[in-house]
């Protein structure tokens, strides 16, 4: 058996990838989800029985259970995942974001100290804290301008990316403050299976394959880093191993696409796949803009691939056909998480805004 680690958060998207690679690998993992809407039991079907895999339900603030979990498994690393994730969400309801984000990461940065000092030096010397985090507390970019860089300063523009911005501060905070080993990686968009169809590359897949309008913000030319999911945890569980306590990871996909060519693409390979409803295309449809729609996100992972020998081994190309096979291959799973509060969500956020 491999290192014990708690993850939190680790039955939502990345999280559950993350889980399902690393008991692959050999370790031991604590898995701490709330289970709200993001949070699915059925991405982690394939190892509820595996003993090498605990799952706890509760939530990153509930800072008894977190103590209780680190004293009695005494994991080796903890991997926070957890987090309020959606930007849409967090401009209708902010709060939760900020409750999640901030005051969650709070209480478990607190009790993985006090679990940390209590440890031997030997064990001291070996544990990490690593913080999962985004590319969206960088801001925006304009078209010309160089991909985010660790050094880069914080703007960020939605409430999400603003209480993960506080988040990222408060982990280096306890790091140079209380000498807690933490680590911080900011990813690029990710995509891959078990994303909840909230998302644009899952929403678009299982809308063309029912025949519903693909919904693009304002013009489509927003421009995103894309990462599949696999080469992300890949990433994390290097940052883990090799990283030097205190430093921040940019971890990115180096496949900057605009959203309409990342439809348009989807769309050519359900047009191979599944030709039912060929051209999918003609579905597309552009819907008003969001507020402070963020124009460019680009990665600069140079350091990770400098430092750590990292890089991504999927290209969009490839990522994304193998994320359309998946979603063909489980339609039992797009069954189980198409619940009636995500369609009240579809409609609220993409159906109400209205074609252009």
């Amino acid at each position: 058996m491999g290192r014990t680690i708690l993850v939190t958060g680790g039955a939502g998207f990345i999280g559950s990838n993350f889980v399902l690679q690393r008991i692959a690998a050999g370790d031991r993992v604590i898995n701490l989800d709330k289970l709200t809407y993001a949070g699915n039991p059925s991405n982690l079907a394939s190892v509820q029985h595996h003993p090498a895999h605990t799952f706890v339900q509760g939530g990153i603030e509930d800072s008894a259970l977190v103590q209780a979990l680190l004293r009695t498994h005494q994991p080796d690393a903890l991997v926070n995942f957890a987090a309020e994730s959606h930007v849409d969400r967090s401009i209708a309801s902010p709060e939760e974001f900020i409750f999640t984000n901030l005051v969650g990461t709070f209480r478990l940065l607190n009790e993985s100290l006090a679990y940390f000092r209590a440890l031997s030096p030997q064990l001291q010397s070996s544990f990490r804290f690593l913080h999962v985090s985004t590319d969206e507390v960088y801001g925006s970019l304009g078209p010309t301008d160089a991909a985010f860089a660790e050094s880069d300063p914080y703007q960020p523009s939605s409430p999400y990316s603003a209480s993960k911005a506080g988040s990222d501060h408060l982990v280096r905070a306890y790091r140079h403050t209380y000498g807690l080993p933490t680590l911080t990686t900011n990813c690029s968009n990710n995509y891959g299976p078990y994303q909840f169809p909230e998302k644009l590359i899952p929403l678009v897949i299982l809308n063309a394959l029912n025949g519903k309008a693909l919904p693009i913000y304002g013009d489509g030319l927003n421009v995103r880093d894309w990462l599949y999911v696999g080469d992300h945890c890949e990433a994390i569980a290097q940052v883990l191993d090799q990283g030097v306590p205190g430093q921040t990871y940019n971890i990115g996909g180096s496949s900057e696409m605009t959203n309409l060519d990342v439809v348009t693409t989807i769309c050519s390979i359900l047009d191979e796949l599944h030709p039912e409803g060929a051209p999918h295309n003609r579905l597309i449809t552009f819907v008003e803009d969001r507020p402070g729609h963020d124009r460019r996100y680009a990665i600069n992972a140079a350091k990770i691939k400098r430092e750590l020998g990292w890089q991504p081994a999927e290209s969009f190309a490839t990522g994304i056909r193998r994320t359309v096979e998946w979603y063909l291959a489980n339609s039992a799973w797009i069954e189980q998480v198409t619940s009636g509060q995500y369609r009240n969500w579809i409609a609220a956020n993409y159906e109400a805004r209205g074609a252009k």
